[in-house]
This record gives structure tokens, C-alpha cells and sequence, in this order.
């Protein structure tokens, strides 16, 4: 490990590290309302859409009361169209918001609204792809960012955050990279790469961070 590699991390984390549920205005714990949030907003993030609107759409919902499963469930499949036009998420909205429905319903049905019942079966990965809109995509989204709660999922390093790594001269091996930075900072970093990994001029920003940094 280089003291050049050390610097693009700190790069990484510092200049574009916020994760996606802190963009969101999740404040992620290992409860089952910040969990579920999770799941909609990687719902969200998983379809071809930007980031940025999804994030958006997430807010909206949220904002429209809709943090819970129940909520979510209750509502009319309108009012969650609308919420996620707030959002600006139209191209996917009707039917993002019939799978947002049946989502919640089997949350609350299977797993009485907790995600953690599922954590607890030992193999959320293969679990989280029942939910209608979650699927590999999705889970890795979700397990990217739940790490930072559920830490024997971590270091979580799929294709996404690979290919930020490599774009900004950092080891794509998981242990390697989460040797880079604290445990708490593992998604952050995650967030980062990925962040690199759709943004050219973004990863060229970090790179000069971190050959400034050197002094």
C-alpha cells in the first residue's frame, strides 16, 4: 500500500463520499422504518435512470409520509404516482409505483414490515431478490450502503465500485480497498468509487485532489 493510493482513498471519501442514503436524507440505522428505506431508495437507484433523480424521487416519497411499509401499502397506487412525479421519476413511475406496492406488502406479509427477519435468515443476498424491482442490481445497492449497519456484509465491493477503483488508479481487491480507510468509512468510500465510475471529470477531480495532497 502506497502513500499515493492512501491519499486517492482519502480523495474518494472526502470529495465525493456521501452516501447514497445520507443523499437521500436517510439517517441509517439497523431499525426496520431506516432499513426499509433503503430498499426503496435502491429500488429506485436500480432502474436506468440517473442517480440524481432517483435520489430525488426517494425524498419525495419520504416526504409524502411514505417511510414505512405499511404507509407505502396503504396509500393509492396514484398517490405514489405522484409522489414519485415530485420527484421528477416519470420515465418507470407506474410501474415503479405498482412494484412499491406489492414491495411493501410482501415486507409486511413475510417479515411483519422488518427487514432484520430477513437478515436473520442468513443470506439477505439471495433474499432481497424476492422483492419486486430488487434484483441483482438492487441488492448490491442495498448491501453496499447496509454494510455500514449489517458489517458482515462489508467490505461489499461489486462491479460498480470495481470499476470506479480501477478509473482512479486504486486495487479493486475488497480486502485491499477496505484496508484504505476505517470500517465506518467503507461505504463512504463505496459510495465514492461508484460516484467516479459514472463520472469521468469527477474521477480526473480526484486524482488532482490527490497528487495536490502530497505537498
Amino acid at each position: 500500500m502506497t502513500e499515493r493510493t492512501e491519499r486517492t482513498a482519502r480523495a474518494v471519501v472526502d470529495r465525493c463520499g456521501e452516501t447514497y442514503a445520507e443523499q437521500a436524507g436517510i439517517r441509517l440505522r439497523n431499525s426496520p422504518a431506516a432499513l426499509y428505506q433503503l430498499l426503496v431508495l435502491s429500488h429506485l437507484l436500480s432502474a436506468r435512470i440517473s442517480a440524481g433523480v432517483a435520489v430525488s424521487a426517494a425524498r419525495a416519497l419520504f416526504d409524502a409520509g411514505l417511510r414505512d411499509p405499511r404507509r407505502m401499502a396503504d396509500v393509492t397506487w396514484q398517490q405514489r404516482v405522484d409522489a414519485l412525479g415530485v420527484g421528477h421519476y416519470r420515465r418507470y413511475d407506474e410501474r415503479t409505483a405498482t412494484q412499491l406496492g406489492n414491495e411493501a406488502r410482501l415486507l409486511l406479509e413475510r417479515y411483519g414490515g422488518d427487514l432484520r427477519r430477513l437478515r436473520d435468515e442468513g443470506d439477505a443476498e439471495e433474499s432481497l431478490r424476492q422483492f419486486p424491482g430488487i434484483g441483482p442490481v438492487g441488492v448490491d445497492i442495498f448491501l453496499r450502503e447496509a454494510q455500514a449497519v449489517w458489517p458482515e456484509y462489508a467490505p461489499r465491493v461489486d462491479q460498480r465500485v470495481r470499476s470506479g477503483a480501477e478509473r482512479v488508479g486504486l486495487p479493486r481487491s475488497p480486502g485491499t480497498l477496505s484496508g484504505l480507510v476505517s470500517e465506518e468509512e467503507l461505504p463512504h468510500l463505496a459510495a465514492g468509487l461508484v460516484r467516479v465510475s459514472l463520472n469521468r471529470g469527477l474521477a480526473d477531480e480526484v486524482r488532482a485532489t490527490a497528487r495536490g495532497s502530497a505537498g
